[in-house]
């Protein structure tokens, strides 16, 4: 029979206390207890079942009134004497049921045993199956071997006759276990709860079956197994129970499967909760501390070991091979971890068993049972770790290396030191699970924090590092991904230098998050500062944009880039700006996206009703441009939809709420952008966010100077002395004869290949700009002249005197211009030049 340890019964089985109710197993068979004199002692409903005669007809009769036919004492006593000489007898007899039929029965009748002080012989049977042709001496075999452990006891639960099974089952012979109780033969405590199922039986006459604990037997006293009982009564004519017959099987196959299903499915809810990779490597030493081990550390590859894959890590070729480790997760049933001798981070070197990379790459798990600190490989070679054994009590270790997709990820560890109960072969399947578990979590981790690592850098090499606004503005920016952990969203803006003195200012929103919309939102950028350069007006910059997302769409392969997890660029919105500090002017166009909040120097909010113009991508609608004029020192906020949306969808109100804090005065304007989206955001939102603030400078008058020229070649030269006078004034002598050399190449071109008028302006700002406007679109083009050319030069010579140069488009015509770098102030007390 099988017994348990010091421990309660435990398992998927009902505990002691229960009451289960069910039918007995061998409730097919007929089963009755005879007296030596032949006298009916038991009957059982399963005899009643066959025959068809209640207890109270047969109970206290000769067992011979059941025959169909007449007694043949020889063979009766011959069948007697085999059970009391110790051994069975099974066969076939013909019965006479109630109604007078005859039923052939394979008749079973154990050894004899005394019951109630008198001798008694089991008797089963079933129908016999004419088509079954089964030798006689199989079923006499059947009790006393069957695979299935039974036994009965007195009303005293003293054991009166068992099975061979059940005595291998317990490894208590058979003479020691007849006439004793269970608890006097069980180790442990399993007896009691034991003991009290079968006086339930005999008290309720209700069966129990397959009630399953856990247990250990004197046959296999190192090994815990779970087992599955049944208990039925044996009754006699009156219904006094005079007996109890119980069954037992040996389920810990089962049991173990179950226990290991279960705990997968409990792992898979604690593990890998985050795309963290030290977070997930901690839960699986919480997860496993002590459903499974007393101390457990998840040591992982710095750089993890990757096989089989072209361009992956070398395989190892040996036992000596090594690679650096560091330690990710740990846990203890004692508080702090006082067992471990590396700490979280910290690096760790491979202590025995040996765990080289041959060691992880194999991915077969380590099963020491028996952690020995006197043996020569931890005292001599680790002697901080031996020492920490035996403080502790580290006795059983199991150490399985962690892999997912090939890769060899790391190493994690079990050990128990108060579970007295050493890891077997059994517990090797549970942590292997729980470690492959926890690996795919672990790389799923990695790969993400990969792919992560290279959204952030993209999109950080995207987004502006600094944001000039020259002489003419005053710039602040924020920006927050809908996700803060992931920092990567779709939404982007930029300020561009312009020509003039000019300053571009761009914000967009692409539809969706992650790094598909950090790329679209780079190409969208990039397209921006290419025609934001041409110095195209905003109102056709948006238009040329809008052909570029819808050919860029259109490249998109059949099914759409989303079903792939990327992010279509169909939908974005834009809005561009121009502001010139020169005529104060700002000149604006979008599509589709929210139009911009203006603030006077006085703290009067408005919203300039710019038409909207349709997101990028739709085509064949036109946007319309509308110019502000702004008061210097104005501020200008660009905006996504993300900021004014809240919580409550109501983009007005978001809009309200936007005025009322961008136009808290006395803060400085770093400041301001931080306090206004921490003010409208107060807590994490669905969607990115991006604010753009500019305060505006206006251009003062005597940084300007203009000239109409007439059309006239001999206005030239008269053009050049006034750019001399004025550059004298500005104290920009240095720039003299450049700039009268552009300014004459300019203005020759002008009177002699455009119309009229003709106007020069100069402007000093952070650059000296040189600017030609005239009334002609002709584009100019710079082009190699020949030696014996006489003209041809003048674009060419530009390029070479200037800093940079172009041309822009107006209504009346084109803006000629070039730039030039002022000369550096002088160090302080340096003698003047000359």
């Amino acid at each position: 029979m099988a017994s348990a340890d010091d421990d309660p019964p435990a398992g998927p089985g009902p505990l002691p206390d229960a009451d289960p109710r069910g039918p007995v197993r061998l409730s097919d068979d007929a089963v009755a207890v005879i007296a030596g004199d032949g006298t009916v002692t038991g009957w059982t409903r399963g005899a009643e079942a066959l025959l068809g005669y209640p207890a109270a007809e047969v109970v206290g009769r000769s067992a011979a009134l059941l025959l169909a036919e007449a007694p043949d004492p020889r063979r009766t006593a011959a069948v007697a004497a085999r059970g009391r000489g110790g051994a069975g007898w099974s066969g076939v007899i013909a019965l006479r049921g109630r109604d007078d039929r005859r039923i052939d029965v394979d008749v079973r009748v154990s050894a004899s045993f005394l019951v109630a002080g008198r001798e008694g012989f089991l008797v089963s049977g079933r129908e016999h199956a004419p088509q079954w042709t089964v030798d006689g001496s199989v079923l006499e075999g059947f009790l006393t071997r069957s695979p299935v452990g039974m036994a009965v006891l007195d009303p005293e639960l003293r054991y009166i006759w068992l099975n061979d099974t059940l005595e291998r089952f317990g490894g208590v012979p058979r003479d020691q276990r007849l006439g004793q109780r269970p608890a006097e033969v069980l180790p442990g405590l399993l007896a009691a709860p034991l003991e009290r199922l079968m006086r339930q039986v005999l008290a309720t006459g209700v069966p129990v079956t397959d009630y399953e604990y856990l247990g250990w037997s004197w046959s296999d006293p190192n090994r815990r197994r779970a087992y599955s009982s049944s208990f039925f009564p044996l009754a006699d004519a009156e219904e006094n129970r005079i007996g109890i017959g119980y069954m037992v099987q040996d389920v810990t196959d089962r049991w173990n499967a179950r226990r290991l299903l279960a705990l997968v499915n409990e792992a898979g809810a604690s593990i890998g909760s985050t795309l963290d990779v030290q977070r997930t490597a901690q839960e699986l030493a919480d997860f496993a501390v002590p459903r499974f081990a007393d101390f457990v550390f998840v040591d992982l590859l710095e750089t993890p070991l990757e096989l089989g894959r072209p361009g992956a890590s070398p395989a190892p070729t040996g036992p000596g091979d090594s690679a650096a480790m560091r330690r990710m997760g740990m846990s203890s049933v004692r508080e702090g971890c006082p067992e471990a001798v590396v700490g979280i981070g910290e690096s760790v070197d491979f202590v025995p068993p040996a765990r080289d990379l041959h060691f992880l790459a194999t991915g077969s798990p380590y099963l020491l049972p028996l952690l020995d600190a006197d043996d020569h490989t931890w005292a001599v070679d680790q002697p901080v770790r031996a020492s920490r054994i035996r403080e502790f009590g580290l006795h059983s270790l199991i150490s399985v290396p962690m892999r997912a997709r090939d890769t060899v990820l790391g190493v994690a560890t079990f050990l128990r030191s108060q579970n007295p109960v050493p890891f077997d072969e059994d517990d090797v399947a549970p942590a292997r699970e729980l470690v492959a578990r926890a690996a795919v979590c672990v790389d799923n981790a990695r790969r993400y924090t990969r792919e992560h690592t290279a959204a952030l850098v993209l999109q950080e090499s995207l987004l502006p590092h600094t944001l000039r606004g020259g002489t003419a503005l005053d710039v602040a920016s924020s920006y927050l991904p809908a996700d803060a952990k992931d920092g990567v969203g779709g939404d982007w803006f930029d300020v561009i230098p312009l020509s003039g003195a000019r300053v571009g200012l761009v914000i967009g929103d692409v539809v969706g998050h992650g790094i598909s919309a950090a790329a679209t939102m780079g190409r969208l950028r990039t397209a921006v500062q290419t025609l934001a350069d041409m110095d195209l007006a905003p109102d056709e910059l948006l238009a040329r944009l809008d052909d570029l997302v819808m050919r860029l769409s259109e490249e998109e392969p059949t099914g759409g880039q989303a079903d792939r997890g990327g992010t279509t660029v169909l939908g974005a919105t834009c809005l561009y700006a121009v502001y010139d500090p020169a005529t104060r002017c700002c000149t604006m166009a979008r599509a589709g996206h929210p139009p911009p909040v203006v603030v006077t120097p006085q703290g009067e909010v408005s919203f300039p009703d710019l038409p909207s113009g349709p997101p990028l991508g739709l085509g064949g609608l036109p946007f319309e441009a509308m110019e502000v004029e702004l008061i210097e020192g104005s501020l200008l906020g660009l905006y996504t939809d993300g900021l004014v949306e809240g919580t409550d969808k109501d983009t007005e109100a978001g809009m309200v709420r936007l005025g009322r804090a961008v136009s808290r005065e006395g803060l400085p304007l770093d400041e301001l952008c931080s306090s206004v989206v921490k003010e409208l955001l107060p807590v994490p939102q669905p969607d990115d966010i991006a604010l753009l603030l500019a305060r505006t400078h206006a251009l003062s008058p005597d940084r300007l100077a203009s000239w109409d020229v007439p059309l006239d070649p001999a206005a030239v030269g008269a053009t050049r002395n006034k750019v001399a006078r004025q550059l004298e004034e500005w104290g920009l002598d240095e720039l003299t004869m450049t700039t009268e050399l552009i300014v004459s190449e300019l203005v020759t071109n002008a009177i002699r290949y455009a119309s009229g008028p003709v106007r020069l302006r100069l402007l000093r700002q952070s650059v000296l700009t040189c600017e030609v406007s005239d009334a002609s679109s002709t584009t100019p083009r710079l082009r190699h002249a020949r030696t014996t050319d006489e003209g041809g030069r003048g674009l060419f010579l530009i390029a070479q005197l200037a800093r940079r140069w172009g041309t822009r488009y107006t209504h009346q015509g084109k803006i000629i211009w070039a730039e030039q770098n002022l000369p550096s102030p002088l160090p302080p007390g340096s003698p003047p030049p000359g």
